[in-house]
C-alpha cells in the first residue's frame, strides 16, 4: 500500500494552477488573486489632517500657545488652496488637506474662537495630527500579493487601491459521483436496507468552502451500464471525485468499469485509517479521485486529498494545515497504517492546545465526526503515547482552531 504522503505528492503533482479570470470587486470575496496588486498612486496623495481642528505652523506655537488669525477652511473633500503664514490658521477637519505653508493641526479641543481670532493652547511640533502623504501605501508598492484568499479586510484595500475588477484564480470544477444501490437522497422515504447519501451533501459544502465548484451528478446504481455512462458527463471537469464502489467487493465497479471505459489507474489503495481503498488516476483526459463510500472516510480522504487538489488548481499550499497540540489522554501503539483520529479541541489554562481523541473512531461514525474539532495524526508503527505527549492535528471547520 502506498504512504499517505506519496500519494498526497503523486496527486497534486498532477495539477496546475488554474487559468485567471477578471471578477468585479463585489463578487471577489474568498476567490484567490492570479496577480499581484500594485498601487497606482499614493494613498493619502498629500498630507492630512488625522483629527478636528486647525492647521497652523508649529513654530507659532513654540512658546506654548499662541493666538492666531483665522484665514479660511479645509474641509475633507476640499482644500484651502492660499498659504498660511506667520500668526495664521485654517480650520480643518479630519481628512482635509494640509494647507501650503501648514505643518501641525492643533486639536479644536484646545482651542477658543472669538470671530477672526482662535487662541490655542499648548506646544506642537512638525508633524503633529499629520497624516503624510503615503502613509498607507506608495505608488509601485505591493499591496497583494498573487496566491492570496481575499477576505473583507483585502477587499477594503483593493477598494482604496481604485481596483474594481480583479484577476482571480477560476474556480475549479469538480463532479461527484456516489455509487451504490442502498443510497436514497435527503428526504425520500428509506427501506430497511437502505441509506442516505449524506456524501455528496457533505463533499459539495466541503469543495465551495475550499474555493471549488461542486456538480453533484447525482446516484449511480451498480450496474456496469449505468456507471459506464457516466465516463461521458464528466467533460470538462477539473476533477472527478467518486464516492463508494473502490473497495474489493463484488458490487464495488468503479475501478473495473471505469477501466473498460479509458480509466488509467495510478495508484489504488492506501496505508491510511480511515480511507484505504483510495484511487486515483484519469478518465478520457480528466483527473479522477476515488473516495471510500464510509462516511468518515470519504470525509478524512477529502479533508487531505481533494482540499490539496483544490489548493493546487488554486495556486495555494496544498500541505496539510498541521498546528501542534497535546494529546488529551494515553493511546495504543499504532499499526503500519497512518492514522487519522477524530478529536475535540480544546486551550488548556498553559495556553497550549488539548486534543482528545473521541473513544470510538469507526469510520461509519458521522455524528462523531460532525462534532470533531480536529483530526490528530498518527505515523504509520507509533508507540504508545501517555497523556500530554506532544502530537500534530488538522483543524476541522466550523471549530474553536479552525484556520
Amino acid at each position: 500500500m502506498l504512504a499517505v504522503e506519496e500519494a498526497l505528492s503523486r496527486i497534486v503533482a498532477a495539477f496546475q494552477p488554474q487559468p485567471a479570470e477578471w471578477v468585479h470587486l463585489a463578487a471577489a470575496h474568498g476567490r484567490v488573486l492570479a496577480e499581484d496588486l500594485v498601487a497606482s498612486r499614493d494613498q493619502p496623495p498629500q498630507a492630512v489632517s488625522a483629527m478636528d481642528g486647525y492647521a497652523v505652523r508649529a513654530a507659532d506655537l513654540a512658546a506654548g500657545g499662541a493666538e492666531l488669525r483665522l484665514i479660511g477652511q479645509a474641509p475633507a473633500g476640499g482644500r484651502f488652496e492660499g498659504r498660511i503664514g506667520p500668526g495664521e490658521t485654517v480650520r480643518i477637519f479630519t481628512g482635509g488637506p494640509l494647507p501650503a505653508g501648514a505643518d501641525a493641526v492643533a486639536l479644536q479641543e484646545n482651542a477658543s474662537v472669538a470671530g477672526e481670532r482662535v487662541r490655542l493652547e499648548g506646544r506642537l511640533e512638525a508633524g503633529t495630527f499629520v497624516r503624510p502623504a503615503g502613509l498607507d501605501f506608495r505608488k509601485g508598492e505591493l499591496a497583494l500579493p498573487a496566491g492570496r484568499r481575499l477576505g473583507a479586510r483585502d477587499l477594503g484595500l483593493v477598494a482604496a487601491l481604485n481596483r474594481a475588477w480583479l484577476p482571480v484564480r477560476r474556480r475549479p470544477r469538480i463532479a461527484l459521483l456516489a455509487t451504490g444501490d442502498e443510497l436514497v437522497m435527503p428526504g425520500q422515504a428509506l427501506a430497511a436496507s437502505q441509506i442516505v447519501n449524506s456524501n455528496s451533501v457533505a463533499l459539495a459544502a466541503m469543495v465551495e468552502a475550499w474555493g471549488g465548484l461542486p456538480s453533484d451528478l447525482g446516484i449511480v446504481a451498480d450496474e456496469p451500464a449505468a456507471l459506464a455512462a457516466c465516463a461521458d458527463r464528466v467533460v470538462g471537469m477539473d476533477l472527478v471525485v467518486t464516492l463508494g464502489g473502490a473497495s474489493v467487493g463484488e458490487r464495488d465497479l468503479v475501478r473495473k468499469v471505469l477501466g473498460e471505459r479509458g480509466l488509467e489507474l495510478d495508484f489504488w489503495q492506501i496505508a491510511m485509517r480511515p480511507g484505504k481503498p483510495l484511487m486515483f488516476g484519469a478518465i478520457r483526459g480528466t483527473r479522477l479521485l476515488g473516495l471510500p463510500g464510509n462516511p468518515v472516510s470519504a470525509g478524512v480522504c477529502a479533508v487531505l486529498f481533494v482540499r490539496a487538489v483544490i489548493a493546487a488548481l488554486l495556486g495555494l499550499d496544498p500541505a496539510p494545515p498541521e498546528i501542534p497540540a497535546l494529546l488529551g489522554c494515553a493511546l495504543p501503539p499504532n499499526d503500519r497504517r497512518q492514522e487519522y483520529l477524530r478529536a475535540s479541541a480544546a486551550w488548556g489554562a498553559d495556553g497550549r492546545l488539548v486534543a482528545t481523541p473521541a473513544e470510538r473512531q469507526d469510520s461509519s461514525m458521522l455524528a462523531t465526526f460532525a462534532r470533531a474539532d480536529c483530526l490528530i495524526r498518527r505515523a504509520p508503527f507509533a508507540p504508545a503515547m501517555a497523556e500530554g505527549a506532544p502530537v500534530g492535528v488538522l483543524p476541522l471547520a466550523p471549530g474553536p482552531i479552525a484556520i
